[in-house]
């Protein structure tokens, strides 16, 4: 774990919705550049704390400090503008603006931000080359494929490099080439602009995915995504609480019932629970929109 002070801290966090507990004690740290996956069986606290770390959602206990600031002590101005300069995030619904470009969606925050037009235009060109988008600036949402729309969405949290980004089951609903995209697209944002992120999934694949790869520019400039160890942690979330906590390798090898429970499932599990055997194939390789 990087060793510079954490850009987000959870101390002690427990939280309650109509007296059903969704998270219960929840103490972490993420550091600058790190990942850490957040995993669990439906119901389990993930969304929910995502929503707390961006101050959607306020804590009934604890604290959340993001920067070493307390984010209980904002008021709603301060905690938008603090989300807003700081935080992008990527949810599994569809937030695009339908009327709006390609270019347009993703200046949104920008624009908010009164940056100039010259910036905006730098920025967001910038942006969509990172997603593949560049030749689609000028299309609406319902002009793209699920795939081209997904990255939109990945590419307006992304503007302007935040130093944070949460995403919750971002790859939901994508075909295989697509989630392979996206991940790609995690590793760049990580190791090239070390981005720290929160990152939600019941994709178990996804994990050893995010660990076994890194992004790397060769002798052109560009950037290749090759097979070499990260330092990923993952916490496990059973019925809000933090049941595992610990490297990537030691969620693969635990015997954990909790941890078991999500990565051998029973024949009796919901489909949703279930381990995702790796979709792509060794043989496969990326592609398309």
């Amino acid at each position: 774990m990087p060793s510079d002070s954490p850009v987000i801290e959870f101390r002690g966090v427990s939280k309650s919705f109509d007296d059903k507990q969704a998270l219960a004690d929840i103490s972490f740290q993420l550091g600058r550049g790190e990942t850490i996956c957040i995993t669990g069986v439906s119901g389990s606290g993930k969304s929910v704390l995502l929503r707390v770390a961006s101050g959607l959602d306020l804590p009934d206990e604890g604290e959340v400090l993001v920067k070493g600031g307390e984010i209980g002590a904002l008021d709603e101005a301060e905690l938008l503008a603090l989300r807003s300069a700081t935080m992008g995030m990527v949810f599994q619904e569809q937030s695009l603006f339908t009327g709006m470009t390609v270019f347009e969606n993703t200046a949104y925050r920008l624009d908010e931000h009164e940056w100039a037009e010259e910036d905006q235009e730098r920025a967001v060109s910038e942006i969509l080359r990172f997603v593949g988008l560049e030749e689609e600036i000028d299309k609406l949402p319902e002009e793209l494929s699920i795939g081209m729309g997904r990255r939109l969405e990945f590419a307006r949290a992304l503007v302007g490099w935040p130093e944070i980004m949460l995403f919750d089951e971002p790859t939901s609903g994508l075909d295989p080439i697509n989630s392979r995209i996206m991940l790609d697209l995690v590793i760049r944002a990580r190791d090239i602009h070390h981005i720290s992120s929160l990152y939600v999934t019941k994709e178990l694949h996804e994990i050893p995915y995010l660990a076994g790869h890194r992004a790397v520019k060769n002798e052109t400039g560009e950037i290749d995504i090759q097979e070499a160890a990260a330092d990923i942690r993952v916490m496990v979330l059973d019925e809000g609480r933090a049941v595992f906590f610990a490297a990537a390798a030691e969620f693969e090898a635990s015997h954990l019932p909790a941890v078991t429970r999500i990565t051998h499932p029973s024949a009796s599990a919901p489909p949703s629970d279930s381990y995702i055997a790796d979709p792509w194939g060794r043989s496969k390789k990326p592609g398309g929109d």
